[in-house]
């Protein structure tokens, strides 16, 4: 499809090439905005190709990509503008051009335009803004007491404490997802100890009683006015934040990875419907390379790429099949395990399975079909090359990064997390704003035991804030990672800032640093309650936590 005049300055198109822009420079165009995500299918042109062809003929190029039917008005009036100061032509492009005139029609329909004639005037192009103007009407303010955005472990747990200490407060919960997934089960489902349907529950028997729930998605935080904005295009004003959104799988950050997981041996126990993949591969894998990645961190429970390699490698010894498998460990870091006391044992079972270590080796690339995986290794002096590895399973945990919502908003530092207080988890500029869980700042462990201590501190710090009689409390970085080094023992690394040891038992009866059947049962059989049960409850359970200094208090 050939560009298509919307207004006297606006073209909208499909997808181009970098072999179209000097033809748009001929034309006339200034400027380029792409609005597709890169990645979105095999073949499709990345944006930094548009935008270097671009800078050769002097256009402008603009990245605001949006997945339809999840922008809002934040991204409606990104594209205003754009579109504004523009000194000349612009070309809009997405897959089709839909999403394009969509998101002018959009931040024209709630400037005032009328709707009918706004339709009207798109479909002489083909397009169809029913579907789009309906999730939008003038902007009017809903206020809310205190707001939650996330329904996942901390979202929620965050919202039982509070309400399990002041239930007349008022709680909004915002979280788009229908389910809810109990993550540290995925670890089991790809040993084939757990099914995966026991790590899943509706997202509605979850949310806490009296919390109200809005089935939603957060697109821009406005901090300095105590709103958010929300895909279906209401605005809420809040007393108090939290924010707990986790954070994201950037799955097409991997070349090749996207269209090749699932099928081919690639799997990852980071997904719900890859974990029980992990355990077929597992048992139809007879001899060959077995290869397990760890990106750069941070990521969600750093232990967990090892987890699968433990696991997998003790099904394969107790089968007699572990001397034709060749395993594999290929991690970014530098080290197999950030706190060193937990070391020792780990390579104890290294040696036992024979795994070969490879540090400093990012995996950049997947060929599915060839079955090879590509890194860029580098070396001690900082100079870097590819390798290939062929593999016959390749368990990958790919990087992770906050949402786009937070990475582009007022509250993200400088590498787009949460900017915390790491003590109170109260916001560095904002006093009535909190956060919890994988997307803060704060150099803990991003793990479901983090989320399950920093919930009370969350609840009783921001009530304390608002007034009620509540001591104020520190965070010490407590974070758990159940190493699963074979079926039936554990590693129970347990630990804070600094890499501080914080066990939870006294060492005659657990001692976390040595594998044990009493931390393998703890796992398999007392955390999944204690989740539901007990954090999602507002029962706490195995947290703890000290009282905040005056200062702390004060912030």
């Amino acid at each position: 499809m050939s560009e298509q005049q919307l207004t006297p300055t606006l073209w909208v198109s499909a997808q181009i090439g970098p072999d179209r822009v000097s033809a748009l420079s001929e034309q006339g165009f200034t400027d380029v905005i792409c609005n597709r995500p890169d990645g979105e299918a095999e073949g499709q042109p990345p944006f930094e190709a548009i935008r270097r062809a671009a800078e050769t003929v002097g256009i402008r190029a603009h990245y605001l990509p949006v997945v339809p039917g999840q922008f809002g008005r934040a991204e409606a009036a990104r594209m205003a503008a754009l579109l504004a100061s523009a000194p000349g032509k612009t070309l809009a492009y997405c897959r089709t051009g839909n999403r394009s005139a969509s998101l002018w029609a959009v931040d024209q329909w709630l400037g005032g335009a009328d709707k009918a004639g706004l339709m009207s005037q798109v479909q002489t192009l083909g397009f169809d803004l029913g579907p789009t103007l309906e999730r939008f009407s003038p902007t009017t303010t809903e206020q809310r007491d205190i707001l939650v955005v996330g329904g996942g472990a901390a979202g929620i747990a965050v919202a039982a404490s509070i309400k399990a200490r002041q239930s007349a407060v008022g709680i909004t919960i915002v979280e788009p997802a229908s389910n809810h997934f109990y993550q540290p089960g995925w670890t089991l489902v790809g040993g084939g100890v757990f099914s995966p349907e026991k790590t899943r529950r509706d997202m509605a028997s979850i949310i806490p009683p009296g919390v109200e729930w809005i089935q939603s998605a957060v697109t821009a935080f406005a901090p300095e006015d105590n709103r958010v904005t929300l895909s279906d295009g209401r605005t809420l004003q809040y007393q108090q934040l939290v924010v707990a959104p986790g954070l994201v799988l950037n799955w097409s950050a991997i070349e090749g990875l996207e269209d090749t997981l699932g099928k081919n041996g690639v799997t990852s126990n980071y997904r719900y419907d890859l974990a029980p993949y992990t355990w077929a591969l597992v048992k139809g894998l007879k001899g060959g390379r077995a290869v397990f990645t760890q990106p750069p961190m941070p990521i969600k429970c750093a232990g967990a790429p090892q987890k699968a390699m433990y696991l997998s490698a003790d099904y394969w010894l107790s089968e007699s099949l572990l001397s034709d498998i060749s395993v594999g460990f290929y991690n970014a870091g530098a080290v197999l395990f950030g706190v060193s006391e937990y070391v020792p044992a780990l390579m104890e079972y290294v040696r036992r399975y024979n795994i070969d270590l490879n540090f400093q080796h990012n995996l950049v690339a997947v060929d599915g079909p060839r079955q090879i995986a590509t890194f860029v290794v580098t070396n001690a002096e900082g100079e870097s090359h590819r390798e290939q590895v062929p593999f016959e399973m390749l368990h990958v945990c790919p990087p992770q990064s906050a949402p786009a919502f937070v990475r582009h908003s007022a509250l993200a530092d400088k590498a787009g997390w949460v900017d915390v207080n790491p003590a109170t988890l109260q916001h560095q500029r904002y006093g009535n704003v909190w956060a919890l869980g994988d997307v803060i700042n704060a150099p803990n462990a991003k793990t479901a035991a983090a989320a399950r201590a920093q919930a009370p501190i969350v609840a009783t710090n921001l009530l304390a804030a608002i007034g009620y009689h509540c001591e104020p409390r520190h965070y010490n970085g407590y974070g758990s990672c159940p190493l699963t080094v074979e079926r039936g023992k554990i590693v129970l690394a347990e630990f804070g800032y600094g890499g501080k040891l914080l066990p939870s038992f006294p060492p005659w009866l657990l001692d976390g640093t040595r594998p044990t059947r009493l931390a393998w049962w703890l796992k398999e059989r007392i955390l999944p309650p204690v989740y539901w049960q007990a954090m999602l409850k507002g029962r706490e359970w195995l947290t703890q936590s000290e009282p905040a200094t005056r200062e702390e208090s004060t912030h």
